[in-house]
């Protein structure tokens, strides 16, 4: 990927803007939470991850820092990336707390909520780049020969 190149058109852009905005919303909602119930999400953090609590006040600024940087023009692809970075490194977490069978209060413990948040994931991964404008696909169309 040369990132010094002219960027192709981005594919479907009223559906990209939607997508942006709700994933922003979410992100910036999520962050919120986050900041003002950390010390609920510190059963679900695994052993491992040093300074939990901190970590925890931390994933809420980023997802709040991420999903205003999605609607800011000149933010918007680094925003992305790093929204699809934070997914993957959040996934231990929630690895923990539907594999540990860890118990928290304000969340579901069914595989009914686990499942699906679980599997979830990867999407909000490429919702991410594809609301950064990072990624087109599948959307983007291949050139005919």
């Amino acid at each position: 990927m040369n990132l010094l190149a002219r960027p192709e058109p981005l594919a479907h852009p009223r559906l990209r803007a939607a997508l942006r905005w709700l994933l922003a919303l979410i992100y910036v909602a999520v962050g919120i939470v986050h900041l003002r119930s950390a010390p609920g999400f510190l059963a679900i953090m695994p052993a491992w991850v040093p300074f939990p609590l901190e970590v925890v006040l931390f994933t809420g600024v980023c997802e709040i820092l991420g999903g205003v940087g999605l609607l800011i023009p000149r933010l918007r692809w680094i925003s992305g990336v790093m929204l699809a970075l934070y997914a993957i490194c959040v996934y231990p977490a929630n690895l923990h707390h539907a594999f540990g069978h860890v118990e928290v209060s304000s969340l579901p413990s069914s595989w009914w909520y686990h499942g699906p948040r679980l599997a979830f994931q990867p999407v909000f991964v490429w919702w991410a780049l594809f609301a950064g404008g990072v990624i087109n696909w599948p959307f983007k169309q291949e050139p005919k020969p």
